[in-house]
Protein backbone atom coordinates (compact mmCIF):
# COMPACT_ATOMS: atom_id res chain seq x y z
CA UNK A 1 0.00 0.00 0.00
CA UNK A 2 1.20 3.22 -0.53
CA UNK A 3 2.27 5.59 2.68
CA UNK A 4 -0.09 8.04 0.82
CA UNK A 5 -1.45 9.83 -2.03
CA UNK A 6 1.00 12.08 -4.02
CA UNK A 7 2.15 12.54 -7.24
CA UNK A 8 3.13 9.36 -9.24
CA UNK A 9 7.06 8.46 -10.16
CA UNK A 10 8.69 10.45 -12.51
CA UNK A 11 12.07 10.60 -14.29
CA UNK A 12 12.70 14.06 -14.25
CA UNK A 13 16.29 13.01 -15.88
CA UNK A 14 17.54 10.24 -17.20
CA UNK A 15 18.84 7.65 -13.72
CA UNK A 16 16.70 10.06 -11.77
CA UNK A 17 13.33 9.38 -10.10
CA UNK A 18 11.30 11.75 -8.23
CA UNK A 19 7.88 11.77 -6.62
CA UNK A 20 5.81 13.49 -3.90
CA UNK A 21 3.45 12.72 -1.26
CA UNK A 22 1.15 14.29 1.30
CA UNK A 23 2.26 13.87 5.04
CA UNK A 24 -0.57 12.73 6.69
CA UNK A 25 0.11 14.84 10.14
CA UNK A 26 1.17 18.36 8.13
CA UNK A 27 -0.66 18.26 5.35
CA UNK A 28 2.23 19.94 3.25
CA UNK A 29 3.74 18.38 0.14
CA UNK A 30 6.90 16.38 0.23
CA UNK A 31 9.95 15.18 -2.40
CA UNK A 32 11.66 11.97 -2.17
CA UNK A 33 14.42 10.92 -5.08
CA UNK A 34 15.58 7.74 -6.34
CA UNK A 35 18.42 6.65 -8.12
CA UNK A 36 19.11 3.34 -9.84
CA UNK A 37 22.47 1.86 -9.67
CA UNK A 38 24.28 -1.40 -10.39
CA UNK A 39 24.96 -2.08 -6.82
CA UNK A 40 21.92 -1.02 -5.67
CA UNK A 41 19.42 1.79 -5.88
CA UNK A 42 19.48 5.28 -3.79
CA UNK A 43 16.90 6.75 -2.24
CA UNK A 44 17.29 10.19 -1.07
CA UNK A 45 14.77 11.37 2.47
CA UNK A 46 12.31 8.61 1.36
CA UNK A 47 8.84 8.15 1.36
CA UNK A 48 6.67 5.63 0.13
CA UNK A 49 5.49 6.85 -3.28
CA UNK A 50 1.94 6.29 -4.67
CA UNK A 51 2.62 3.17 -6.55
CA UNK A 52 3.50 1.40 -3.53
CA UNK A 53 6.95 -0.71 -2.93
CA UNK A 54 5.88 -2.78 -5.43
CA UNK A 55 7.22 0.08 -8.27
CA UNK A 56 10.90 -0.94 -6.91
CA UNK A 57 10.22 -4.50 -8.02
CA UNK A 58 10.50 -3.22 -11.79
CA UNK A 59 12.64 -0.48 -11.23
CA UNK A 60 15.75 -1.78 -9.16
CA UNK A 61 15.48 -2.31 -5.36
CA UNK A 62 17.07 0.41 -3.09
CA UNK A 63 20.06 -0.47 -1.41
CA UNK A 64 20.88 2.80 0.66
CA UNK A 65 18.65 5.66 1.94
CA UNK A 66 20.47 8.99 2.40
CA UNK A 67 18.86 11.32 4.58
CA UNK A 68 19.37 15.55 4.39
CA UNK A 69 19.15 15.44 8.06
CA UNK A 70 17.91 13.68 10.82
CA UNK A 71 14.32 14.47 10.53
CA UNK A 72 13.90 13.07 6.79
CA UNK A 73 14.16 9.33 8.40
CA UNK A 74 10.18 9.25 6.76
CA UNK A 75 9.42 6.06 5.74
CA UNK A 76 13.03 4.59 5.86
CA UNK A 77 11.84 1.59 8.35
CA UNK A 78 9.50 0.41 5.46
CA UNK A 79 12.03 0.23 3.05
CA UNK A 80 14.61 -1.59 5.37
CA UNK A 81 12.12 -4.20 6.24
CA UNK A 82 10.86 -4.72 2.39
CA UNK A 83 14.62 -4.61 0.57
CA UNK A 84 17.14 -4.69 4.04
CA UNK A 85 17.99 -1.21 2.71
CA UNK A 86 20.73 1.04 5.13
CA UNK A 87 19.77 3.82 6.16
CA UNK A 88 22.32 6.94 6.30
CA UNK A 89 22.45 10.31 8.25
CA UNK A 90 25.52 12.06 9.05
CA UNK A 91 26.93 11.55 12.73
CA UNK A 92 25.82 14.70 14.30
CA UNK A 93 22.14 13.66 13.63
CA UNK A 94 22.68 10.10 15.41
CA UNK A 95 21.19 10.83 18.55
CA UNK A 96 17.55 11.37 16.75
CA UNK A 97 17.09 7.41 16.41
CA UNK A 98 16.05 6.22 19.80
CA UNK A 99 13.14 3.69 18.71
CA UNK A 100 15.02 1.05 16.88
CA UNK A 101 15.80 2.45 13.91
CA UNK A 102 18.65 1.18 12.67
CA UNK A 103 20.61 4.13 11.10
CA UNK A 104 24.17 3.94 9.60
CA UNK A 105 26.68 7.44 9.96
CA UNK A 106 28.56 9.65 7.66
CA UNK A 107 30.41 12.82 7.42
CA UNK A 108 30.50 15.76 5.18
CA UNK A 109 33.11 15.32 2.63
CA UNK A 110 32.06 11.33 2.34
CA UNK A 111 31.75 9.85 -0.93
CA UNK A 112 28.84 7.72 -0.55
CA UNK A 113 26.63 5.16 -2.35
CA UNK A 114 26.81 5.12 -6.34
CA UNK A 115 29.45 8.36 -5.52
CA UNK A 116 27.27 10.75 -4.35
CA UNK A 117 28.99 13.17 -1.68
CA UNK A 118 27.84 14.83 1.12
CA UNK A 119 28.39 18.24 1.40
CA UNK A 120 28.64 20.52 4.14
CA UNK A 121 25.07 22.50 4.89
CA UNK A 122 24.80 23.06 8.73
CA UNK A 123 23.63 26.38 9.90
CA UNK A 124 20.17 25.28 10.36
CA UNK A 125 21.16 22.28 12.06
CA UNK A 126 24.51 20.36 12.32
CA UNK A 127 23.94 17.27 9.89
CA UNK A 128 22.07 19.75 7.29
CA UNK A 129 23.31 18.25 4.24
CA UNK A 130 23.13 18.76 0.48
CA UNK A 131 23.95 15.69 -1.55
CA UNK A 132 25.41 15.98 -4.83
CA UNK A 133 24.25 13.12 -7.25
CA UNK A 134 26.72 12.45 -10.53
CA UNK A 135 23.99 11.33 -12.54
CA UNK A 136 22.74 13.54 -15.28
CA UNK A 137 25.04 15.78 -15.40
CA UNK A 138 25.05 16.76 -11.36
CA UNK A 139 22.01 16.44 -9.38
CA UNK A 140 22.08 19.17 -6.05
CA UNK A 141 19.67 17.29 -3.46
CA UNK A 142 19.22 19.87 -0.53
CA UNK A 143 17.14 19.16 2.49
CA UNK A 144 15.22 22.04 4.58
CA UNK A 145 18.20 24.32 3.62
CA UNK A 146 16.46 25.91 0.34
CA UNK A 147 12.34 25.29 -0.11
CA UNK A 148 10.97 26.36 -2.93
CA UNK A 149 6.71 27.36 -2.95
CA UNK A 150 4.96 28.77 -6.29
CA UNK A 151 8.31 28.05 -8.00
CA UNK A 152 10.57 30.75 -5.62
CA UNK A 153 13.19 29.89 -3.94
CA UNK A 154 13.66 30.80 -0.09
CA UNK A 155 14.19 30.18 3.18
CA UNK A 156 12.49 28.24 5.72
CA UNK A 157 10.69 30.61 8.03
CA UNK A 158 12.15 31.98 10.77
CA UNK A 159 10.22 29.98 13.71
CA UNK A 160 12.68 26.97 12.25
CA UNK A 161 15.36 29.02 12.90
CA UNK A 162 16.16 29.42 16.39
CA UNK A 163 17.00 32.22 18.46
CA UNK A 164 19.24 33.50 16.07
CA UNK A 165 17.26 33.79 12.46
CA UNK A 166 19.69 36.23 10.43
CA UNK A 167 22.52 34.33 11.77
CA UNK A 168 21.46 31.17 10.36
CA UNK A 169 20.74 32.55 7.38
CA UNK A 170 24.16 34.28 6.89
CA UNK A 171 25.78 30.94 7.59
CA UNK A 172 23.13 29.07 4.97
CA UNK A 173 24.38 31.38 2.45
CA UNK A 174 28.36 30.88 3.08
CA UNK A 175 27.56 26.92 3.08
CA UNK A 176 25.31 27.04 -0.62
CA UNK A 177 28.09 29.57 -2.18
CA UNK A 178 30.96 26.98 -1.57
CA UNK A 179 28.43 24.07 -2.51
CA UNK A 180 27.61 26.92 -5.98
CA UNK A 181 31.45 26.42 -6.79
CA UNK A 182 31.14 23.05 -7.46
CA UNK A 183 29.36 21.59 -11.44
CA UNK A 184 25.91 20.56 -10.99
CA UNK A 185 23.03 21.20 -13.39
CA UNK A 186 19.59 20.63 -11.65
CA UNK A 187 18.69 21.15 -8.11
CA UNK A 188 15.58 19.09 -5.94
CA UNK A 189 14.40 19.59 -2.71
CA UNK A 190 12.71 18.35 -0.25
CA UNK A 191 10.15 20.84 0.49
CA UNK A 192 9.28 21.93 -3.59
CA UNK A 193 9.69 21.14 -7.60
CA UNK A 194 12.73 20.22 -8.89
CA UNK A 195 14.49 22.43 -11.23
CA UNK A 196 16.11 21.06 -14.13
CA UNK A 197 18.91 22.27 -16.17
CA UNK A 198 19.16 25.79 -14.48
CA UNK A 199 19.16 24.79 -11.52
CA UNK A 200 22.59 25.79 -10.52
CA UNK A 201 21.86 28.89 -11.80
CA UNK A 202 18.44 29.96 -9.96
CA UNK A 203 20.29 28.72 -6.77
CA UNK A 204 23.25 31.42 -7.30
CA UNK A 205 20.53 34.22 -8.15
CA UNK A 206 18.92 32.87 -4.65
CA UNK A 207 21.74 32.98 -2.86
CA UNK A 208 23.49 35.72 -4.09
CA UNK A 209 19.99 38.14 -3.69
CA UNK A 210 19.26 37.05 -0.84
Amino acid sequence: MPSNEGGGVKEIQPGVWHWTTVHEKWGITIHSLFVPDPAGGILVDPRVPAEGLEWFGSHGEPAHALLTNRHHYRDSGRFREAFGTTIHCHSAGMHEFTSGEEVEPFEHGDTLAGGIEALEVGALCPEETALLVPAAGGVLALGDSVVRENGDLSFVGDHHMGDDPEGVKRGLRRSLARILERDFRHVTFAHGDPIVDEGRERLRAFVEGA
